[in-house]
């Protein structure tokens, strides 16, 4: 008989197991059907630039090489992003948008032939003098009118700005996947979190938050019941770490970094990769859907981490291996939070997981080992057609979350929709690109979202449901 996912979680909501007593539950199915509450059947597009549903419309916010309000042209490789509100501008938002531009590339960055930029306010350069190209440039659209009101560039010199993550105070923490140092094409060791507040209304000063670690950053997200930032790690064994201020709000001034591991040590890797499918074997047992269990934290020095090695030193302490872990989003109802982390190559047919964290009532505070969180893996895919190699996340204001595919670029690429009760729909799609940076205006009429090559940002508006039913943790 096929088991659902409401039924194996009620065996687990009286107490938190560890993932090795629930070895039975290996065959659950990874996801349940798709939601009856979904959108219905995509329509293409006759532009062939983003299918959606009935009812559902689009707006062309951004493309690559549009030249921008302060004279440059707009970088590539669009990808994460948030929104943000704009004080005293009620119909405006602003958007802080990462751009992947890589260590050695040498095009598709915002400055053309000529320098016209402080070279101050330019994190790094080539030996031959131009600027690293990758960073972000922030947007303000006309919510009423539903046009682009200017764009800039707001940090610059960086490379490989995947994702990060909005702040509860109005500022995007823009990741680095890269930890390039002493090459031919880098000046300067990379692979850190830099800050970029939203209002900024140009270049602002690149501060590597060195605190946070030096490694293949991906997202990073703060929970706003406590201030406490999540990061990801775009590796095949990457950690799952956390960064403890020393004073809420002003991650400049430094804290301490953690890695997640489970409260009793029993299981080191929860990729669910088949025994010899990897250069990275792992201990662990198969984690069934639904399956949850207690974590510790585990503290981490020499984060700054001149050799790269900081995952591996991390693992030695008892940290667990997750399959690139990539998005994440925050969430929760009643009070609570809950951390989701999108893990694009997680299970046996490394098509993607999502783990769902519940932090402790005691997050972070010396108490904590008492009323320890939880870990669980909310939802993994064995199939393409349903879901594959989701990265970017976003919790949308009903409680879904929307997933971003970064699939082979020989198939379509979608945005999914999770119901809270691991619900399964499809939201959009294109034949051309990942989609990457999905985030919703703060009134939830707009969605906006990435396509990655060509460049292009959406603002994606129609008939959003209502919230959809909670079910019982």
């Amino acid at each position: 008989m096929e088991l659902s996912r409401r039924s194996l979680l009620t065996g687990f909501s009286a107490t938190i197991l560890g993932f090795g007593g629930l070895k039975l539950l290996s065959e659950a199915p990874a996801l349940a059907q798709p939601a009856a509450t979904g959108y219905g059947p995509l329509r293409s597009d006759p532009k062939r630039l983003l299918d959606l549903p009935a009812g559902f419309s689009y707006r062309i916010v951004s493309r690559q090489r549009d030249r921008m309000s302060d004279g440059l042209r707009t970088p590539a490789a669009f990808d994460g992003m948030a929104c943000f509100p704009v004080r005293g501008a009620p119909d405006r938002v602003a958007l802080v948008r990462n751009h992947e531009i890589w260590p050695d590339d040498r095009d598709g960055g915002a400055f053309g032939a000529r320098l016209t930029v402080p070279r101050g306010r330019i994190f790094d350069f080539q030996p031959d003098g131009r600027p690293k190209l990758g960073g972000t440039t922030t947007l303000i659209w006309d919510m009423r009118q539903q046009r682009l009101l200017r764009s800039h560039l707001s940090l610059a010199g960086t490379c490989g700005n995947c994702a990060g993550g909005a702040t509860p105070w109005g500022s995007w923490l823009s990741c680095e996947e890269t930890i390039e140092k002493d090459a031919p094409w880098v000046s300067r060791a990379h692979g850190w979190v830099f800050e970029v507040p939203s209002r900024a209304s140009g270049l602002v000063d690149p501060v590597p938050l060195t605190a946070m670690g030096r490694f293949v950053h991906e997202a990073a997200i703060v929970d706003p019941r406590t201030g406490i930032v999540y990061l990801t790690e775009d590796r095949p064994d990457g950690l799952f770490y956390r960064f403890l201020p020393d004073v809420r709000g002003r991650l400049s001034r430094g804290g301490r970094l953690q890695a997640l591991g489970l409260a009793d040590d029993r299981e080191r890797d929860l990729r669910n990769w088949p025994a010899d499918g990897g250069r990275f074997p792992g201990r662990g047992s198969h984690v069934p859907v639904g399956g949850r269990a207690a974590v510790r934290w585990i503290d981490l020095d020499g984060v700054e981490s001149p050799d790269g090695d900081l995952k591996e030193r991390g693992f030695r302490r008892g940290a667990l291996r997750f399959a690139r872990g990539e998005g994440l989003a925050v969430g929760g109802a009643g009070g609570g939070s809950e951390i989701y982390v999108s893990c694009t190559m997680g299970g046996p047919a490394r098509l993607g997981q999502v783990w769902r964290y519940r932090p402790s009532p005691a997050e972070g505070q010396p108490n904590e080992a008492a009323t320890p969180g939880s870990l669980e893996l909310f939802v993994e895919s064995r199939s393409a057609e349903r879901l594959k190699n989701c990265d970017n996340v976003a919790v949308s204001p009903w409680g879904d979350l929307i997933l971003c595919e970064d699939g082979p670029d020989d198939r379509p690429q979608y945005l999914r929709g999770v119901t809270p009760a691991g619900e399964l729909y499809t939201l959009a799609a294109n034949s051309y690109s990942e989609f990457a940076g999905a985030c919703f205006s703060p009134d939830g009429s707009t969605l906006f979202v990435n396509a990655q090559s060509p460049g292009i940002t959406f603002a994606v508006t129609g008939p959003w449901r209502h919230p959809s039913p909670r079910r019982p943790a």
